[in-house]
């Protein structure tokens, strides 16, 4: 039963997150779930339009929703990279690290962004995230994707 409302809690949470704050904000992508030692962690990707003068923006961020089902507290490290797909190397954007409770959820985290330009072409940009509880291994990749410069 506690395993399910942290399911429902997550999904809830990153539901929230795909609402746009306002009418330039693009929708959030979600990959799917790691999860290591009785933690799992959902990378997401969100792409917020903007301009500068006469130049468009996009800010790319990617987000997680980290979920403890053991029957204690603990900390949790996450990191976070970008690439843009085509012919990209992968770059560090963001880490952080907090507390999870005792089979709940915590989140959306920003874990971090990049501002890039939009190009001629709707270019797909890719974040990668992965997690870490206290004092054990990193979980696989969770990769999120979207198009960096959509309308």
């Amino acid at each position: 039963m506690l395993k399910r409302t942290g399911a429902v809690v997550a999904a809830a949470a990153v539901a929230a997150l795909a609402l746009p704050a306002d009418a330039h904000a693009a929708a959030v992508a979600c990959g799917g779930t790691v999860s290591t030692q009785g933690v799992s962690g959902n990378g997401c990707i969100s792409a917020d339009r903007w301009k500068d003068g006469r130049v468009f923006f996009r800010t790319i961020t990617a987000h997680t929703v980290l979920t403890n089902s053991r029957p204690h507290a603990t900390g949790v490290e996450y990191e976070a990279y970008f690439r843009v797909v085509s012919g990209g190397h992968w770059v560090k954007i963001g880490n952080g690290r907090t507390v999870v409770q005792r089979r709940s959820a915590v989140g959306p985290l920003a874990i971090g962004s990049t501002d890039r330009v939009c190009g001629p072409v709707n270019v797909k940009v890719q974040i990668r995230v992965h997690i870490r509880p206290a004092g054990g291994a990193w979980s696989n990749w969770s990769s999120a994707a979207t198009s960096q410069c959509q309308t």
